[in-house]
Order: structure tokens, then sequence, then C-alpha cells
């Protein structure tokens, strides 16, 4: 891959500027994120992410060279596929295609209800003219298109299918009316009399209204909210079983909780979002768990990162759902928040230090379950030389303190290009140009991934063909002669200690 294989001249200039002290940064933030810091994000990487393999080859002679080549991750690194043919030209398409399956081994998918079901009945899994690289490369302006960022599920399916990725479905549930929940919801399936009644209480009205004293006014579109959301549930189900491996259940419903929304037993909630069924992200987790097969993992996924959201998903799980990943994001939108990071200056997202990351996913980790840094934005602020500097090294260093995170299970990257993200994203948070240029976070990112944690050794076989290392947890590629000279080759998958041939 053109982008992704470093030369060794780019490769070189990277792994010295992460031994020094990027100028682009003051010297406040050096000294937050000082060497005694970095050994430390080392210990804690070299505890949770590494294993010690055993092998024993046999017909290998005592000193005989055998080569080991890590050749994926067990580790997720991911990012959304939203922007899939959308990006202009076939060059620029190829290039971003090529990002999977070499740099990422994860793909989000985008299912979002509103975009995905534009008519009640008839959801986008298919693709159309629209949907092809030859009617975005002629679009003028593919922003101000109904489906930019929003292709056709099963083209992208197929796609990460022949990459041999993990693909996660992103979300089944959300109540943001903006991005995910149909307007024809309401229009469509709340009888006239019903909207009237609405129309006559007004907001005011109906905010004084106990859940059950609208569920007794709406009884029917009630009962039609329901029953929606459980037929989605159950098409996607039906229609991916096991080839989606994950899927977030419900999006972004931890505020509805902590404020004392999410009533057991109600049939509506009078959630920040709007009207919702009563419970929802109870009864999409009992809908969605009997659906999938248990190899795909549910998840749940939020962008608060308190006690909260770890209180309600302890009480989600005590009341019977199957909750397998959360979820959690940290989007650094507002490029004014890297200026100041830079600066050594405190921001309001709990990315100031190390241990203030470490403390917040400890407080994540007390549900209990693997973390997902699901949705992370990091901006390149004007994206100046400067900016991108500093966009590179705050990719760096978090991404190398998330990494040492022992529950964290992986971490996916949101806009992947410059200018593609959704209205009000900021333009400039891309690993990329508009054009596909790679940008100094890529190089910094790639280095990660694909170097500094990718385990490639040459060892000597000892007495009776045996081999001991420690290296990153993946899938490994092991290379030696045997007594007669003859090539071998086998594969093992290191997941913990002892684990080998």
């Amino acid at each position: 891959m053109r982008h992704t294989v470093m030369g060794w001249g780019m490769l070189a200039a990277v792994l010295a500027l992460a031994q020094e002290q990027n100028p682009a940064m003051s010297d406040a933030y050096w000294k937050i994120w000082n060497p005694e810091v970095q050994r430390e994000i080392d210990r804690r990487i070299d505890q949770n992410r590494k294993a010690d393999a055993a092998l024993t080859l046999s017909g290998v002679p005592a000193g005989a060279e055998v080569k080991v080549e890590q050749i994926s991750h067990a580790f997720i690194f991911g990012a959304h596929i939203f922007n899939f043919k959308q990006l202009g030209t076939a060059e620029r398409n190829r290039k971003y295609e090529e990002l999977y399956g070499t740099l990422f081994n994860s793909a989000t998918i985008a299912f979002y209800w509103k975009k995905f079901e534009l008519e009640p009945g008839n959801p986008r899994f298919e693709a159309e003219a629209r949907d092809t690289a030859a009617y975005w490369d002629a679009c003028k302006d593919p922003k101000n298109e109904t489906h930019w960022r929003r292709p056709a599920a099963e083209p992208v399916v197929a796609f990460c299918e022949s990459k041999g990725i993990r693909l996660h479905g992103h979300p089944i549930i959300w109540g943001n009316r903006k991005w995910h929940h149909p307007e024809w919801l309401f229009e469509t399936f709340c009888p006239a009399d019903e909207k009237e009644k609405l129309l006559k209480l007004g907001k005011e009205g109906l905010s004084k209204l106990t859940p059950a004293q609208i569920a007794e006014l709406i009884p029917v579109y009630t009962r039609e909210m329901k029953r929606l959301f459980e037929k989605r549930a159950a098409e996607l189900a039906q229609r991916y079983q096991g080839r989606i491996h994950s899927w977030d259940v419900v999006n972004e419903s931890a505020t509805d909780f902590s404020r004392g929304l999410m009533v057991p037993g109600d049939a509506i909630c009078k959630s920040t979002y709007g009207l919702m069924p009563g419970d929802y992200t109870w009864q999409a987790f009992q809908t969605v768990g009997p659906l999938f097969p248990k190899n795909v993992m549910l998840n749940i996924n939020d962008y608060l990162n308190n006690e909260a959201y770890t209180r309600q998903v302890n009480d989600l799980r005590a009341r019977g759902c199957r909750i397998d990943i959360m979820g959690t994001q940290m989007h650094l939108f507002n490029p004014q928040d890297c200026l100041n990071l830079a600066d050594g200056q405190t921001i309001r997202m709990p990315v100031n230090t190390p241990q203030q990351i470490w403390d917040t996913m400890a407080t994540m980790a007390k549900a209990g379950l693997p973390l997902h840094l699901s949705e992370i934005t990091i901006t390149s602020p004007n994206n100046d030389a400067r900016g991108q500097q500093i966009q590179a090294v705050l990719t760096r260093n978090l991404y190398r303190t998330w990494f040492s995170v022992g529950p964290m299970m992986g971490i996916t990257w949101w806009n992947v290009v410059d200018d593609c993200g959704a209205p009000g994203e900021p333009s400039v948070s891309g690993l990329f140009s508009r054009d596909m240029a790679p940008k100094p976070a890529f190089h910094a990112m790639n280095a990660l991934i694909n170097d500094e944690w990718k385990t490639r050794l040459t060892l000597k076989a000892g007495a009776n063909g045996n081999v001991a290392f420690r290296g990153f947890k993946g899938t490994y590629r092991v290379s030696w002669k045997d007594a007669a000279g003859a090539e071998k080759q086998a594969e093992f998958r290191l997941a913990k200690d002892g684990d080998g041939i």
C-alpha cells in the first residue's frame, strides 16, 4: 500500500520525532508528558498488550534461525467507513479503501435509521445508482446530498468481508432527531386525533404530564413506536446474523438514565430527545439479545464517561440485559481544545494527563466489561504546519495511553478524511487531506500500529526446537528450516502466556 507502508526515511523521521519533544508543543505540555510518564505508559502496554509465547518446532536443530512475524493484532484499530465510494475520484476512493485491512482492522458501518430507511418499509440494504462512485464523482456538492456519509449497507459489508476485517454496526437505536430518529415515525404512525391532542397541549403542556398520562393520551402512537423499534432490530438481525461482528445496540442514552427518565414499566419515556418508548435502552437489549448469535457482540455506546454511565450499565445487566462491550467516546471537536492541550492548559475533556485518562477508564471499568473507545476525534488546529504537528503528537500520546489500559479492546478513529465529517464537526480532524494526502497524524498512527506495536523477531532455536519470546497479542507466522533444509511455516494466535505451536 503506497501511503501506509512508510519508507525508511519517513519512518525514521517519525520515530525520531516520537523520541523528542516536538517544538509544536509547549514546555508545559512536555512537563506533563515527561519521560517518566512515558516509561509508565510503556510498562502498562507491556503488561496489558503482550504475552509470552512458547513454541516447540519439530525437527529443528538447536541454533537454527527462526523468523517470527506478527501478521495481525488482537487489539481493534478501527475507523468509520461512512465515505465509501464518496470521495469524488477513483484514486481517492482507492486510497481510502486500502486503509481497511492495512491500517484499520475494523470498520464502523453506518446504520443511522433516518437515512437508512428514508421511507417506511424500504431500508437501504442494496446499492442504487445514487450509491455508485460514478454518482459521487459527478456530484458538485456532495455534503448537501441526502445520503452523504450514509452509503447503502450491503456493498460496504461485502467490501469489509473481502478485506477480512471486523465489522461494527452503528447504531440500532438512538433518540437523536437530527441524525437518527426518522420523521416518518411520527408523521405516518401517529393518528391524526393523537397529533391534534399533542398540538393542543404544546411543549409546555406536555412537559407537565407524567409518562403514564402521555401513554394514555396517545395509546396508538405509543404502541406503534415500540413495534417499529422492535421491527427495525429484527430486520437487521435477520439480514446480517453473524456477518456483522458487533453492534451499538443503543447510542447515547446515559443522559436520560442519569436524569431519572428511564423508568421500568413505563410505556413512554420523556427523553431529552423527545418521546421514546418507555425504558427504551432496557427494551432494546431485551429485544436484540435473543435475535443475534452469541458470538455477535452487543455494545452500549455513550459520550458520558462518568459514574452515571457505569451505573446505567450495571443497572441494565442486573435486569437481565446481555451487554458485551461498553463503548465510550472522546471527541476533541473544538480545535481550540487541541491548541490549549499543546500549551499545557487544562480542558474539559478528560485527556489532560495520562493519570486522568487512566482514572476515567477505571470508572468505566467498574461495569466489568471490555471497553471500546468507539469514536475518536483529534483536530489539527488551523490545519497549518504547527496544527498538523499538534494533531500528530496528541494522536501518538493519546493512542499510547489508551492502548495501555487493561480493559480496552479497541480504538476507533472517527473522520478519516478532512472536510468529510457531519455538519458541525471540524473539517480538519482527518488523518488525510480532502485529496487523500497523508497528514503527520496518519504517519504517527501508522508507526504505532504497523511498526512499534508489531512484533518481528529473528531467533535461534534451543534444544528440542524450543523458541520463546514476548510479543504483542495477535496472529503470528513462524518460518524456519527443518534438519533437511526444507522451508517450513506455521501460524498461531498469541492471546495469553503459554500460547504457541
